[in-house]
């Protein structure tokens, strides 16, 4: 038999950390269901998956929709959900965006392929932040891209400026800016002002300002949107605020002469959104009230678990302005990788080791998602206070950078 050849961009790419960590979760938890054993269940902090589930509109819908004929819709998506996106970036953030220019995706992870497929070519470079979104970086390597990295930390409360963009390694403009607001792993939330600042650092170099907007609305704030930009592009997703993760559904807001680029590549890509989730995604743009509300229950969340950290020690904790992570430098008590194996093994926390985000400090930083429910939240900070309060600490770690 012939030996299945592997290319060298597959075999290159690193594995997303966090999903490895959650099948290591739910062998736990398979663990728990079958053995007869006084194992605790497992405190899952380790994957950005609200507890709650989808608006009950948007399960209704889509239920509906199985009624009815559901075969491909245009490669854009429904223009019936494309006009309601834009309807809503008119409530939630006062810009307006033509429906022509809302793109329809297969979550936002599609969006970030289409986004850097259609604005770079190979060699072209991209810059990224650390920390960060990993797969950012690994998408445009798949794509032949130069990844180019911005590091932000506490000294700017992990904000991304532009003296930082004008310390890296840069020899000429970059075809593309990828950053987030909120961000993933640190919840820094770029103001209206940090957005200008850094679409005029764009401007001069003639790089395209490509912004993931997921986490919007996870906080009480309502946050400005890089969608006040015509020529930006803008991620945005019905995972997070809308906890459809499932769905696999989100969009973009693209220049209008992004369009049609991105409309080829969706065609050849993907085809078209899926169409139930379209029609649920409709209904759940109708029920923002109930969604609003679980805002706050991310906040107090964090806060739990930042006492308990605070408690312990820890100072480097990121400002978790928004979205639903806490960021947190443990070096001082070991690799951030085996401190999650232990938790898993001995006290049943899963969290997500900071490898993924961050290639040179994330050994010693650790990141935790507080959107599950109250009560594991606080059994989760009950557990790892009891861990801190006999943990060694290493001796060596505050010397690890």
């Amino acid at each position: 038999m012939t030996p299945t050849r592997v290319s060298e961009r597959a075999a290159a790419i690193p594995a997303f950390e966090v999903m490895d960590t959650v099948r290591a979760a739910r062998e736990r938890d398979e663990t728990v269901r079958t053995a007869e054993s006084a194992l605790p269940e497992t405190c899952h902090l380790e994957v950005g998956q609200p507890a709650a589930g989808p608006p009950a509109v948007a399960l209704r819908a889509a239920q509906a929709a199985m009624a009815a004929p559901h075969g491909y819709t245009d490669s854009l998506g429904m223009p019936e959900l494309r006009s309601r996106i834009a309807e809503f970036h008119r409530e939630r953030h006062g810009t307006e965006v033509d429906p022509e220019r809302v793109v329809i995706t297969s979550g936002a992870s599609a969006g970030c392929v289409l986004a850097l497929a259609a604005l770079a070519d190979p060699g072209d470079a991209v810059v990224v932040t650390e920390p960060g979104y990993p797969c950012y970086a690994n998408t445009a390597r798949v794509l032949g891209l130069e990844v180019v990295t911005a590091r932000v930390d506490s000294s700017t409360g992990y904000r991304l400026t532009p003296d930082v963009l004008d310390a890296a390694p840069l020899d000429a403009g970059p075809a593309a800016l990828v950053v987030a607001s909120p961000a993933n792993p640190t919840g820094s939330v770029l103001t209206r002002s940090d957005l200008a600042d850094l679409h005029r650092w764009c401007e001069d170099r003639g790089t395209t300002m490509v912004v993931d907007e997921i986490y919007h609305g996870t906080s009480s704030e309502r946050l400005p949107s890089a969608t006040g930009f015509p020529d930006a592009v803008v991620m945005q997703s019905f995972s997070k605020y809308f906890c459809m993760t499932g769905w696999r559904l989100g969009w973009m807001v693209v220049p209008e002469q992004l369009v049609r680029p991105v409309e080829r590549l969706s065609q050849n890509l993907y085809l078209a959104p899926p169409t139930l989730s379209q029609w649920g995604a409709l209904a759940a743009l109708g029920a923002t009230r109930e969604l609003d509300e679980l805002a706050t229950s991310y906040r107090s969340n964090a806060k739990i678990l930042e006492d308990v950290l605070r408690s312990h020690g820890v100072v480097d904790i990121a400002p978790a302005e928004g979205a639903f992570y806490v960021w947190a430098d443990l070096g001082e008590f070991g690799d951030s990788t085996e401190l999650c194996s232990r938790w898993l093994r001995e006290i049943g926390v899963a969290a997500t080791p900071g490898h993924d985000f961050d290639g040179h400090r994330g050994h010693r930083f650790v990141r935790f998602s507080v959107a599950g429910d109250a009560e594991m939240i606080n059994e989760a900070a009950a557990r790892l206070d009891r861990w801190f309060t006999t943990a060694p600490r290493d001796p060596f770690g505050s010397e690890q950078q």
